[in-house]
């Protein structure tokens, strides 16, 4: 009959060993093999503009000027505070999600009616005319995340004036760069058409000289 002190060094060996495959050899190849084969994806996909990641291609941010385009609505709004809010404690720290409203509730619609009107008057004092157009739903509505990069062609189409007029760029240039930034349906038929809106925003800042590219 084997002793107590046999099955303990059996199972010690056996946990050491799984120690070693699982919690170092493993993670070790997976993250090597990342590195090599999908270096982007491994490092969050980010996008660099002269050698500085100045964010990711997934995760959505927070734009302000008229010369830009705007992501969705965000319920954490992308995570961007002021150091007011931050000392106040309505910063909890980075987060995602949604406040998850159903369709009646009263202060989303009360929310969605508010962002019309902004978006019609922004419209209005940049364009210089009245909107008489249908406002996409992705404009009013956040995604499950709060944090989603991309915007539908439709939404893009309905900012083109605001930004053309706000940038100085033509109609024309700015389709042409939500075209360049436009991800189509897989083989055509699969998901759906998304622009992103950071890398919109880059090629904008490029062509007004806000930002230069390093050759």
């Amino acid at each position: 009959m084997k002793s107590f002190g046999s099955y303990f060094k059996r199972a010690l060996i056996l946990t050491l060993a799984l120690l070693v495959i699982c919690g170092i050899l493993y993670p070790l190849v997976l993250t090597g093999l990342g590195q090599l084969f999908f270096n982007k994806q491994a490092n969050g996909n980010m996008i660099e503009v002269n050698g500085e990641a100045v964010g990711s291609e997934l995760v959505g941010q927070a734009f302000e000027g008229d010369e830009y385009f705007h992501g969705r609505v965000s319920s954490v709004n992308y995570n961007t505070y002021t150091e007011e809010e931050k000392e106040s404690g309505d910063y909890a720290g980075v987060s995602s999600g949604t406040f998850n409203y159903g369709a009646t509730n009263e202060d989303l619609e009360a929310r969605v009616k508010e962002d019309v009107a902004a978006f019609k008057e922004r419209y209005k004092a940049v364009v210089g005319e009245e909107f008489t157009g249908e406002i996409p739903a992705d404009m009013l509505t956040a995604s499950g995340s709060g944090l989603d990069p991309h915007i539908s062609p439709a939404n893009a189409e309905v900012q083109t004036p605001i930004v053309a007029a706000a940038s100085g760029l033509s109609e024309e240039e700015v389709a042409q760069i939500v075209e360049n930034n436009t991800e189509h349906k897989v083989l055509g038929i699969f998901g759906e058409e998304k622009v992103n809106v950071l890398k919109c925003n880059i090629e904008i800042a490029e062509k007004i000289g806000a930002i230069t590219t390093e050759e």
